[in-house]
């Protein structure tokens, strides 16, 4: 074997050596260009949430140490509107119903909704129908809705006196007023719970209910060892998002009642619309505002806490 031949063999052995030790390209898009790009796409909603979301929300914050109307900021005045708050006993009661409100429909919309999501789940045949059926009011815009039950709960045409008997006018009486309009609002969003409620029981593998099944585990021993535990997590997440939502009730007791009757359903972000634009009371709304978003927070905090203790306690 001559030298010539030696050398062109080696000369394959070196390049495929030098191509092993060389490391992969990243199919011509390195991770700068990458992170760039993601930028590029998270810049209008980032830009939205700051412009519409954050300046607003500081702009509130500010506002709420000032005497201001609507179009104008006359002076700086401290705490004042905080003080005035804490002696003002139409927000207190306007807070006490809003708690009055969230008791009615927490609870209730976060049983329902996994009730009818566990009747969904069973179901073999039509199941996407009775789905849509149940998830159909939650598409509706809340004008709509309260005009329908304005209908169901009139006096002398309504459906629900038809049935029952009776003149009552829910709407006008001082001890069903808010219940009246937790019925509605539970009839209009429970939908959307069950569709929450439906992907966590999908996400529950079936072999768990298969093995239970083979040591004889009844429905409800499966319910409560099986389905409830995988759960948990959903339940939190279906609880504090009612919570929230409760608490920001508006639209539905101000278009059926407007506050009434004597005040027994103005909600917290009614009395504060009515002290912002009516009143044009700017600066006092902000700190209603203010106010009532660490109320909120609050609760959510102290809701997540008790979910994340739980989910510890049965860990250990």
């Amino acid at each position: 074997m001559n030298a010539d031949t030696m050398t062109s063999r080696s000369k394959p052995d070196l390049a495929q050596a030098k191509s092993a030790a060389s490391p992969p390209r990243k199919g011509g898009v390195d991770a700068r260009g990458q992170m760039r790009m993601a930028w590029l796409m998270l810049a209008p909603f980032v830009l939205a949430y700051l412009l519409f979301f954050l300046w607003p929300a500081l702009q509130t914050v500010r506002l709420s140490f000032t005497e201001s109307g609507l179009t104008d900021t006359k002076s700086y005045v401290g705490l004042a509107n905080y003080a005035q708050l804490i002696a003002d006993d139409d927000f207190w009661s306007a807070l006490v119903q809003t708690g009055y409100f969230a008791l009615l429909t927490v609870v209730p919309l976060t049983a329902l909704g996994l009730g009818m999501a566990l009747l969904v789940n069973r179901l073999t045949r039509l199941r996407g129908l009775v789905q849509a059926i149940f998830f159909l009011p939650y598409v509706l815009p809340v004008a709509v809705m309260t005009l329908i039950f304005g209908w169901l709960y009139h006096p002398v045409y309504g459906l629900i006196n038809g049935i029952f008997g009776g003149t009552r006018a829910w709407l006008n009486d001082v001890n069903w007023a808010m219940p009246s309009v937790a019925l509605a609002t539970i009839w209009w969003t429970v939908g959307f719970n069950m569709l929450l409620f439906v992907a966590g029981l999908k996400n529950i593998p079936t072999e768990l209910y298969e093995a239970a099944e083979l040591d004889g585990a009844n429905r409800w021993e499966q319910f409560r060892y099986i389905t409830w535990p995988q759960l948990r997590p959903t339940t939190g997440l279906v609880f504090m998002l009612q919570l929230i939502g409760s608490c920001k009730i508006f639209a539905q007791p101000y278009i059926l009642t407007g506050g009434g009757p004597f005040n027994t359903t103005r909600v917290v972000l009614q009395y504060m619309y009515e002290q912002g634009f009516p009143s044009q009371n700017a600066g006092y709304a902000s700190a209603i505002a203010c106010a009532f978003l660490i109320v909120v927070l609050a609760l959510a905090l102290a809701q997540a806490g008790f979910t994340w203790w739980r989910v510890r306690r049965v860990a250990r």
